[in-house]
């Protein structure tokens, strides 16, 4: 064990002295997180400026408008009243507006009608959210004011005289909308750019030292270190057993740093550091297991080159690294499951986002789990092309 840990100063000393190690392991996992969580920070909270359209001028019209600038909806909506349909649509198109709204001629009257009347929603391409907003704004108004006209009719019919229709009309004007906004806790913090990119940048540049790390022990093989390291009383296990040290080391104190770095710089949220460390140090395990298997199936150094390029780069895709994870299709979240790096992912989201710290005993043993099959899979390789 001794020996092992020998070994495992002297890589980790290489290491340090290698300024592309440095920049791969603690620099640019700052860098690209925090680029990262500032591209995408507009997805944190979302406000659409609708242009609000109203050529009807009644009560129920009115009506609508209120509802719409009401203190409930004031931190998702901003109207804006203009002239004429035009005028919203030019809005819209110059971008100054995500969505426009009109109201048509007889929309009041409509509420007391024998026919049924709706409002014109205006999109852009540019803004698909903004308007299915709107769109979603406008169909359960007009949901809303069909029933109550039905309702006028049905009292009309019911024997309530002809004379009240206005009296009703204004009963429906002051109506709102059907839903309703209460703040109310859920003990649950909202995910941030920050909490969820800056683990997965991190994740993705341990995962990028795969290649580093077998690159570095074909090219000792290539100079004879390894043949020099096996000759003393040590054996290829210790050697082996070394190495891999150095690689935990490696990932484990670049994602920590990381860790420590985006909470006081960007307010990354990691959660508890006990599941928090619990999560880096099995993800570090399998960057172990993953480097072994590159190096027990490869023969050169260009071979491993490739190989854990492929693994890396199918690793980031399918795990979420790129693209948050719950935005994705539902074929991408399920095949997320099925790599390291993605229950690592859904470890720390849940962390960041206040769940219990229970949460991430799954995504631990899952990673875990997958580190010794993959293990297990290097060692049967190994000992399979020895004794070839």
């Amino acid at each position: 064990m001794n020996a092992a840990l020998v070994i495992a100063a002297k890589d980790l000393r290489q290491r340090l002295r290698d300024r592309s190690a440095i920049v791969l392991g603690f620099v640019a996992p700052v860098l690209v997180a925090a680029l990262m969580s500032f591209a995408f920070s507009s997805v944190e909270a979302f406000h659409a400026d609708v242009a609000f359209v109203d050529n009807d001028h009644g009560q129920i019209a009115v009506a609508l408008r209120t509802a719409l600038t009401s203190p409930e909806l004031s931190d998702v909506l901003t109207i804006e009243s203009v002239a004429t349909e035009q005028q919203a649509r030019q809005l819209v198109d110059d971008g100054d507006a995500g969505a426009g709204l009109v109201v048509p001629a007889g929309f009041s009257a409509a509420a007391v009608g024998d026919e049924p009347i709706g409002l014109t929603v205006l999109g852009s391409p540019d803004s698909p959210l903004e308007a299915q907003v709107a769109k979603a704004v406008a169909d359960a108004y007009v949901a809303q004011l069909n029933a109550d006209r039905l309702s006028v009719h049905a009292a009309l019919a019911a024997g309530v005289p002809a004379g009240r229709t206005a009296e009703l009309a204004k009963a429906v004007a002051g109506l709102r909308l059907p839903e309703s906004v209460e703040a109310r806790a859920t003990g649950y913090r909202q995910l941030t750019t920050a909490s969820y990119y800056a683990p997965a940048m991190g994740i993705m540049f341990v995962l990028f030292a795969i290649g580093f790390t077998a690159h570095s022990f074909f090219a000792e093989q290539r100079g004879g270190t390894l043949e020099r390291i096996s000759a003393a009383p040590i054996g290829r296990g210790g050697v082996l057993l070394g190495k891999s040290l150095a690689a935990f080391a490696y990932s484990v104190a670049s994602l920590t740093s990381l860790a420590v770095v985006s909470t006081l710089a960007f307010d990354a949220q990691w959660g508890p550091p006990i599941p928090a460390a619990a999560l880096i140090l099995a993800m570090s395990a399998a960057l172990v297991a993953l480097t072994a298997l590159v190096i027990t199936v490869s023969r050169t150094e260009r071979q491993a080159d490739g190989i854990a390029m492929m693994i890396t780069f199918t690793l980031l895709l399918l795990g979420g690294n790129f693209v948050l994870i719950s935005q994705a299709p539902e074929l991408l979240r399920k095949l997320a499951l099925l790599t390291p790096n993605g229950w690592a992912l859904r470890g720390f989201t849940d962390l960041a986002t206040g769940a219990a710290a229970t949460t991430v005993l799954l995504p631990v043993l899952v990673i875990l789990g997958m580190s010794a099959l993959v293990g297990l899979l290097a060692g049967v390789i190994g000992r399979w092309r020895a004794a070839s």
